[in-house]
């Protein structure tokens, strides 16, 4: 690598291939790094190919830099507004915050019938 690049900056870069793991940019003529499929942006992503073209141009955030091999990992998605939670993606409620504290009579009726049927039943 000729440029020294920093983890956090924001660069722009061409796409030169897309795999079905990712893309690969080049950041310069002779740095290139990868958008892994899962930083391309939120939410599922099928088929790289729907998101990024070859030869298009592309803001990056560079998320790693390993010195030895000399892989830049890079994200698009990094650059998005995480969308709002989906309900599904909401806390979930535990059981105490489901049960409904009018239903216990329901419950206790219950109860009573039950001991009732028992009875009927001659046991």
């Amino acid at each position: 690598m000729t440029k020294k690049y920093e983890v956090g900056e924001v660069v722009t870069g061409k796409v030169t291939g897309i795999q079905p793991y990712g893309a690969f940019v080049a950041l310069d003529e002779e740095s290139q790094g990868l958008v892994h499929i899962s930083e391309i942006t939120y939410g599922y992503v099928k088929d790289v190919a729907d998101f990024l073209k070859v030869g298009e141009e592309i803001q990056v955030k560079i998320l790693d830099i390993d010195e030895k091999s000399e892989k830049i990992s890079l994200s698009t998605r990094a650059l998005q507004e995480a969308p709002p939670l989906k309900k599904k993606d909401q806390p979930r409620k535990t059981l105490q915050d489901r049960v409904d504290e009018s239903d216990a009579d329901g419950f206790k009726s219950l109860k009573d019938k039950l001991q009732h049927w028992i009875e009927q039943s001659g046991h």
